[in-house]
C-alpha cells in the first residue's frame, strides 16, 4: 500500500472535521478558564487523530464489504479502487486502534478516571458507526450522532483534559458508593459554544448523504435525507449553517466570547456564495467540498479571532 493509498483510505483531507473542535476547544480553555496543560494536549491530539482514521478505515472496508453495487466496489471504493487487500485494512484497523487506546489510557493516568469512561463512550459510538448490523452511519442519526460525537465531544474532551480535576466533572469513589459530581452552568457552557461545529460537522455528513442519495439506496443505505426528503434536506443544510452565526453573536453578548469574534460575521459572505452553489446542485464530485469549505471558513475564522482574544 502507498502512502496515498493510505491517506485515501483514512480520508486524511476530512481530518479538519476533529481538528477544529480540537483547536478551538484549547484556545477557548485558555481564553475562558486560564488553563492548559502542554502534555495532556499532545497526548488528546495524537489519540484523538489516531482514532478518528481508524473509524474512516473500518468505513471504507464496511462500505466495500456491504456494497450491492460492483461499481462502487471497484470504481469508488478506494480498497477496491487502489486493490488493497482486505486483510492489510484490517491489520492496519487493528494496530491503529490499539495506539489509540494506549494512548488514552496514558491520559486517564494523568487527568481522571471519567476520562474513561467518556472516551470509551465516544470509542463505542465510534466503531458502531459503521460496525455492526445496522450501523448508526446507515441510519437517519448519523448528522446528529457525528455532529455531537466530533463538534461537542472533542471540544469537551479537550477542555476536560487542560482543566485542573473536579472543575467540569469528578468521580467521588468511596466503597461501596460512588457519585459523579459536576458544574452544571459550566456544562451548558460548553454546549452552547460548540454548537457551531455541531451543526457544520452534522452538515458534513448530511451534504454526503444528500449527494449519495440515489447511491445509498440502490446499496440500501436509508439516511436522514431518505427520510425527510431531499428538498427538506437542502433546507437543513442552510438552516445549520445560518444557526451558526447566531449561537456566536449570542455568546459575545453573553460574554462567554470576546466582541472580536463577530468579526466571523465577514465570512457569511463567501459561505452564501457557497450555499447558492450547492443549494443549485448536489453532486459528490463538485459540490459536497462545499460543506468542508464552509466549517474551514468558519471554524478557521473562529480559531484565529480566538488566539487573537487571547492578547486583547
Amino acid at each position: 500500500m502507498t502512502v496515498r493509498a493510505f491517506f485515501d483510505l483514512v480520508e486524511i483531507k476530512t481530518k479538519l472535521a476533529s481538528l477544529f473542535p480540537f483547536m478551538i476547544g484549547t484556545l477557548f480553555t485558555v481564553y475562558y478558564f486560564h488553563m492548559f496543560d502542554f502534555m495532556n494536549t499532545l497526548i488528546f491530539f495524537c489519540s484523538m487523530l489516531i482514532f478518528d482514521m481508524t473509524t474512516t478505515a473500518i468505513n471504507n472496508l464496511i462500505d466495500y464489504q456491504k456494497a450491492q453495487a460492483d461499481g462502487y466496489k471497484q470504481e469508488v471504493n478506494i480498497i477496491g479502487k487502489a486493490r488493497i487487500s482486505e486483510k492489510l485494512v484490517i491489520t492496519l484497523i487493528f494496530a491503529m486502534l490499539a495506539a489509540a487506546s494506549l494512548l488514552g489510557i496514558l491520559l486517564v493516568f494523568r487527568t481522571s478516571i471519567l476520562l474513561l469512561f467518556m472516551g470509551g463512550l465516544c470509542f463505542l459510538i465510534g466503531i458502531f458507526y459503521t460496525f455492526g448490523p445496522i450501523p448508526i452511519s446507515r441510519m437517519p442519526l448519523g448528522e446528529a450522532v457525528s455532529g455531537m460525537t466530533m463538534g461537542f465531544g472533542i471540544f469537551f474532551l479537550s477542555v476536560f483534559v487542560n482543566t485542573e480535576s473536579g472543575l467540569l466533572l469528578d468521580l467521588i469513589y468511596q466503597f461501596p458508593n460512588f457519585n459523579v459530581t459536576g458544574n452544571s452552568l459550566l456544562l451548558i457552557v460548553l454546549l452552547f459554544v460548540s454548537l457551531p461545529l455541531v451543526f457544520l460537522i452534522a452538515n458534513i455528513m448530511l451534504a454526503n448523504n444528500l449527494c449519495d442519495l440515489e447511491q445509498d439506496i440502490s446499496n440500501h443505505r436509508y439516511t436522514l435525507p431518505y427520510y425527510i426528503g431531499k428538498k427538506r434536506g437542502i433546507q437543513l443544510f442552510n438552516i445549520l449553517v445560518y444557526a451558526s452565526y447566531i449561537v456566536v453573536v449570542v455568546a459575545v453578548l453573553s460574554t462567554l466570547l470576546h466582541p472580536i469574534l463577530l468579526l466571523i460575521l465577514l465570512t457569511l459572505f463567501p459561505i452564501r456564495k457557497n450555499l447558492q452553489k450547492f443549494n443549485q446542485a448536489q453532486i459528490k464530485e463538485k459540490t459536497f467540498v462545499i460543506a468542508i469549505k464552509n466549517l474551514v471558513l468558519f471554524c478557521g475564522a473562529e480559531t484565529i479571532l480566538l488566539a487573537i482574544s487571547l492578547f486583547l
